[in-house]
């Protein structure tokens, strides 16, 4: 196990100056502290605390219910963590956070081996520190290419937003609309790429105006659920179930039936899906298994084993908010224009 004499060695300062930055000890600089902790996170040091301990940094994302996201996420990283003796720590933070403690000064604060984060967008401050961290580190939804002690978690987006646009054509739907937060998020990037590339794999044409994309969800709904409807879609897909549920809401409010009137598809399978009224049609994520995947990828990673990434598929499940496509004015069983 790495010493405080190791670090000592590596920074050319005594033992006695390592112990206090490591302990916060007001006679230290700052930036001789954050040297220190940086050290001794790239070396591995653990302290006098467990030395078999990893991170769950958490943002973005709820986790604390079981019908919430994150919740068996979590639970399966820490079944299989658990089997091999580990300990995990689950850390919520947020931006601000990130602006005043690096990743390595929080990695060995807290006397961490490795992490998994969940949530992190593409505009969080670590990220761009991730891309040079020696640190085991996996991501889930987000990629880092040319780090070797990071690696990748996450589902096919492609696959299951390709299926779903398939099951839709098959139903005669010609417009078929995407509800998506903003393109500032990896896998929302991805998902917005391959909702375009099933389109076009199926013939149909990527029109900008059945595209909207917002922060708040139900603002975002309220904004473009009756644009779309007025282009003449008859069929949304939504990058995540909570947008499902808030295109459920505005139906409602607008007296719009599902899926007589309008066809609805998710993405996640939440546990709430299966009893919406009509029951949600969905891509599953098998968060359990996302879990047990992080937990693989990380071991990988701290026995040596410079994994890159692992994805699993994202099959469609169909249930009742899907149906054929309405017949409206002037337009077709396959929504488009009559001659």
């Amino acid at each position: 196990m790495v010493t405080l004499n190791d670090i000592a060695a590596r920074l050319g300062i005594s033992k006695s100056t390592v112990s206090k930055g490591l302990n916060n000890a007001s006679d230290v600089s700052v930036e001789l502290r954050r040297r220190i902790l940086e050290t001794a996170a790239e070396m591995g040091y653990a302290g006098q605390r467990a030395p078999k301990k990893f991170c769950i940094f958490i943002e973005n994302m709820d986790y604390k219910d079981p019908n919430q996201f994150g919740y068996d996420i979590i639970a399966g990283f820490r079944e299989m963590a658990g089997s091999d003796g580990w300990m995990v720590d689950v850390s919520p933070l947020d931006e601000a956070y990130q602006r005043t403690t690096t990743y390595q000064e929080a990695m060995a604060q807290g006397g961490w081996t490795g992490a998994f984060l969940l949530g992190f967008s593409l505009l969080d401050p670590w990220m761009e520190e991730l891309h040079t961290a020696r640190i085991p580190t996996v991501l889930y939804d987000n990629y880092i290419k040319e780090n070797p002690f990071m690696a990748s978690i996450s589902c096919d987006s492609g696959g299951g937003l390709e299926a779903a646009v398939r099951y839709l054509r098959s139903l005669g739907h010609r417009r078929i609309a995407l509800l998506s937060g903003p393109l500032d998020s990896y896998v929302i990037r991805e998902r917005y790429n391959a909702y375009c590339a099933a389109l076009e794999k199926c013939g149909l044409p990527v029109d900008q105006e059945l595209i909207g994309l917002g922060y708040y969800v139900a603002e975002t709904t309220r904004k473009f659920l009756p644009e779309f409807i007025g282009k003449g879609a008859t069929a949304i897909l939504c990058s995540d179930d909570g947008r499902a549920v808030s295109v459920y809401t505005e139906c409602c409010d607008r007296r719009l039936s599902i899926p007589q009137d309008v066809s609805i598809i998710g993405f996640d399978d939440l546990p709430m899906a299966a009893y919406m009224n009509p029951p949600l049609t969905t891509i599953r994520q098998d968060r359990l298994a996302l879990g047990k995947c992080g937990y693989y990828a990380l071991s990988c990673l701290i026995n040596d084993l410079a994994i890159d990434s692992i994805r699993l598929r994202a099959p469609l499940v169909v249930r009742g908010s899907a149906g054929p496509a309405p017949q409206r004015a002037g337009l077709g069983q396959a929504g488009e224009e009559e001659t």
